[in-house]
């Protein structure tokens, strides 16, 4: 995103803010995984507490067929964003396979896959290297947002991934806009075995 000479002060004013709202929302979602419910049809075995972004993974994973179903439950900031990726080949968020979610102000859900290739991404609907089916999103709670999916079959022996999960303040034109440098965003990343508990 190019942007017009910003003042520095202004543009400070704006990550601050920016750092604030996010801060503030994760601390309001300070529980832990295991006392997330969803539906009765979805139930899930093993679960974590991300680190930063008052976020929570859930999944099951079944190593007959290889696929992994995960419910990503996240605080959307008002007009924002989440998402929750894979980067199969780094630890970053380019590379990331992506799902990205947001509510709508007219109550509708969008949800869908993107690759981000660039640290400047068009955050589009695109395909991504591994299968993904039955993906959904649900809002509740006034802020919460869960992003639902099945992923795979995974590799052999590719239990053990590089999971990234973002959240933005913005979505213009049905598109996600970059998301705040503050450093809880930029930590947003890690390894997540499938075969834990």
């Amino acid at each position: 995103m190019i942007m017009a000479s910003v003042c520095p002060v202004n543009l400070f004013f704006q990550v601050f803010v920016s750092f604030f709202i996010i801060s503030s929302a994760a601390a309001a979602d300070a529980q832990i995984c295991s006392n997330n419910t969803f539906s009765p049809n979805k139930v899930y075995n093993s679960c974590i507490d991300l680190p930063y972004l008052g976020a929570h993974l859930h999944w099951n994973y079944n190593p007959s067929t290889r696929k992994v179903s995960i419910a990503y439950r996240a605080t959307q900031i008002s007009g924002g964003w989440i998402a929750w990726a894979i980067n199969p080949t780094g630890t970053g968020m380019v590379g990331s396979q992506a799902l990205v979610a947001f509510h709508n102000a007219n109550g509708s859900m969008t949800v869908y896959s993107t690759s981000i290739t660039s640290y400047n991404p068009s955050m589009q609907p695109s395909d991504l290297s591994f299968q993904v089916s039955n993906i959904s999103a649900q809002y509740s709670n006034t802020d919460m947002l869960t992003i639902f999916a099945v992923i795979g079959p995974l590799e052999e022996n590719g239990t053990i991934v590089n999971q990234v999960w973002q959240a933005g303040t913005s979505v213009s034109s049905n598109i996600p806009q970059i998301h705040p440098t503050s450093p809880p965003n930029l930590q947003s990343m890690g390894k997540l075995n499938f075969l834990s508990t």
